[in-house]
């Protein structure tokens, strides 16, 4: 194997080597209008933290956006958010 097959995955913004798969809550916003995902795959930097989104994913998450703001699909649920201005 040569060295680029055997390198390891480094974190651009600390060079950690050590990822783990989890998923999280990822709040989409476009033009204050909002899409909540819950169970969204990531790849988390476990050195510093940093969060990773598959191209994939995002794009999909996007595709959805639009299509329920379009009326084309419906979301899976509605949630009512409180909202309160900072001073």
């Amino acid at each position: 194997m040569g060295d680029e097959e055997t390198k390891k995955a480094q974190c651009p913004f600390c060079g950690g080597d050590r990822f783990e798969e989890e998923r999280i809550e990822y709040l989409y916003s476009y033009e204050g209008k909002y899409l909540l995902v819950p169970n969204t795959p990531v790849t988390l930097c476990l050195d510093c933290g940093m969060i990773y989104y598959d191209g994939a994913v995002l794009e999909e998450i996007e595709r959805r956006f639009f299509a329920i703001y379009q009326n084309a699909e419906e979301p899976d649920s509605y949630i009512r958010l409180p909202t309160t201005v900072y001073a």
